[in-house]
């Protein structure tokens, strides 16, 4: 069982790991705790937003919408290399994925195709919106490639685990595209090389 960091142990693996962070104003109790744990995570998961301009990818990630409040992520990746904190606990942004991907996930094995929707993925990740109209076309900024990079390794320096522990909502969840635009074997590729050195270097 790996306990989830708290809002103070996360801010400091990524500042740590020099990343760029702004907070919102109540990001630390802002969470969906109340429909489910978030006491037992194991990896970090990527998305891209499907959104356009930094400020209001943002409040969507925060405030979410009726039919899926917020938060919709714990943190939003702008296309200035910023991490906007917006949640700290459950968040609404894995949704039902494959056990099997999961458990590859936790043994940071190859991943099998995701094939299934049966497994709360909320409870379980953490996950990291990435502001792209996720269309093909828009760019992916390096310094923003480079802040989605030193998150997850943040993460996975602080848990001991290692690239194998990120992966993208399109290996997670039947159907789903994101992120697109780089691949997530090249994302744990950048992963695995920053954790071979140390923090921030």
């Amino acid at each position: 069982m790996t306990a989830p960091m708290t809002a103070d142990q996360l801010l400091g693996a990524l500042r740590r790991e020099h990343v760029a962070v702004k907070e919102t104003d109540n990001w630390r109790h802002h969470n969906r705790n109340h429909k489910g744990p978030f006491s037992n995570v194991n990896g970090v998961m990527i998305h891209h937003t499907v959104t356009s301009g930094t400020a209001n990818t943002v409040k969507i990630c925060h405030d979410g919408f009726p039919q899926l409040p917020g938060p919709l992520c714990h943190g939003v990746i702008g296309k200035d290399g910023v991490v906007y904190m917006v949640g700290h606990g459950r968040a609404n942004h894995a949704g039902l994925g494959d056990d099997d991907v999961l458990r590859a996930v936790i043994d940071e094995k190859p991943l099998p195709q995701d094939n299934e929707a049966n497994t709360d993925g909320n409870a379980r990740f953490y996950g990291f919106e990435c502001e792209n109209l996720g269309d093909g076309k828009d760019p992916w900024p390096e310094v923003q490639l480079e802040a989605i990079e030193k998150t997850a390794a943040a993460i996975c320096r602080e848990h001991g685990w290692h690239a194998a522990s990120v992966i993208g909502h399109l290996e997670w969840q039947p159907g789903k595209i994101d992120p697109k635009g780089f691949t997530m074997a090249g994302m744990r590729e950048r992963v695995t090389q920053r954790l071979a050195a140390p923090p921030g270097s």
